[in-house]
C-alpha cells in the first residue's frame, strides 16, 4: 500500500508543479500565479519532490511483486 500512495502522491506533486512552473514563467495564464517569479521558483522544487516519491513507490512496488 506505502508504494501506491507514494506513486500517486508523486505523480500529483509532479503535476502541480510543472503547472506552477509554467505559471509563474508566464506560460500559462488566467492565474494569479501568472508571471510570478516566486512560483517559476517553487513549482520545480515541487515537481522534483514529487519525482523522487514516483521513483520511491516504484521501486517498492517491485520490491512488494519481487516477493510475492
Amino acid at each position: 500500500m506505502k508504494g501506491w500512495v507514494s506513486v500517486v502522491l508523486g505523480v500529483l506533486l509532479l503535476l502541480a508543479g510543472l503547472v506552477w512552473s509554467l505559471q509563474g514563467l508566464g506560460v500559462m495564464g488566467g492565474s494569479a500565479m501568472s508571471g510570478k517569479t516566486m512560483w517559476a521558483v517553487i513549482g520545480p522544487i515541487v515537481a522534483v519532490v514529487g519525482l523522487v516519491l514516483l521513483v520511491l513507490g516504484g521501486r517498492w512496488l517491485r520490491r512488494a511483486g519481487a516477493r510475492a
